[in-house]
């Protein structure tokens, strides 16, 4: 089977290698340092103690790797105006060189009742499998739960961290009961996670679900929460990929070592 990975962050540069460790015929959708890495070193991944390296295909054109088996495709429209918000969509997907997504997130709430309009009728349609939207502060929170609050909504992306729990309050919720998948962005909260953490160690205890940096103490910290569906830590450091694809192996917290890990992040 033929298996495209767009994007060898942390969740697709552990995907990848283990689709490839399983004996598939995997390649990665990359570009700059992390292309450029994989092409001259192959993929490395570091997981439970053990350290691998697959010499997996690597391009930033997707054109080269041909039709494949299974994809999913994944972009937003951000521009005011039905129109221009058909013209944007469409454009996309002639770059992807698609007739069909599989989600399109109303990027920021940007005259999101205009683009869900037209994204319901290309659901219907069958131009989308899914249609979402996102926002990345606080202060956005009631207005995404209003959107998925109707129940057609099958995606919602939104900021959530030790820094940022504020998600918490509501939003999760609400997802959670109108079975609105959840992708997290701004994990690390640009940075202050490790602002706040630089001087101190990953406490011992978090060892035993396999925390070897505050990376990977965040990304399992939100993991662990049940409604949310993935994660997006975005990075251009091939190094903070591969430290971040460490929170995809071993044990995620249960209820009693994640509330452990609210506090003692709150401690510092």
């Amino acid at each position: 089977m033929k298996i495209a990975v767009f994007g060898a962050g942390a969740i697709g540069g552990y995907l990848a290698s283990k689709l490839h460790q399983a004996g598939e015929n995997v390649s990665i959708v990359a570009r700059g340092d992390h292309l450029a890495a994989i092409r001259s070193k192959g993929l490395t991944v570091k997981s439970a103690g053990q350290t691998f390296n697959a010499a997996i295909r690597a391009t930033n054109q997707a054109a080269e790797l041909g039709v494949q088996a299974r994809l999913f495709v994944a972009t937003k429209v951000w521009t005011s105006g039905k129109q221009s918000g058909i013209r944007q969509m469409e454009d996309s997907m002639k770059k992807l060189r698609v007739e069909r997504l599989d989600l399109i997130q109303v990027h920021n709430l940007v005259d999101v009742s205009t683009h869900l309009a037209t994204l319901r009728d290309w659901k219907a349609s069958g131009r989308i499998r899914y249609l979402g939207v996102t926002h990345y502060h606080a202060g956005a929170h009631a207005d995404l739960e209003k959107v998925i609050a109707r129940g057609d909504v099958d995606f919602v992306q939104v900021n959530y961290s030790l820094v940022e729990p504020e998600t918490e309050r509501r939003l999760l919720r609400v997802a959670a009961d109108t079975r609105t998948a959840v992708i997290v962005n701004r994990p690390f909260a640009e940075g202050a996670i490790f602002r706040r953490t630089k001087t101190q160690p990953v406490p011992e205890w978090a060892k035993d679900i396999g925390c070897a940096s505050w990376a990977q103490f965040s990304l399992k910290w939100i993991l662990a929460e049940p409604a949310v569906t993935c994660v997006i830590p975005g990075t251009r450091n091939p190094a903070h990929a591969a430290d971040n694809m460490g929170a995809a192996t071993g044990p995620l917290p249960d209820p009693a070592t994640r509330a452990k890990m609210t506090a003692h992040f709150a401690s510092l």
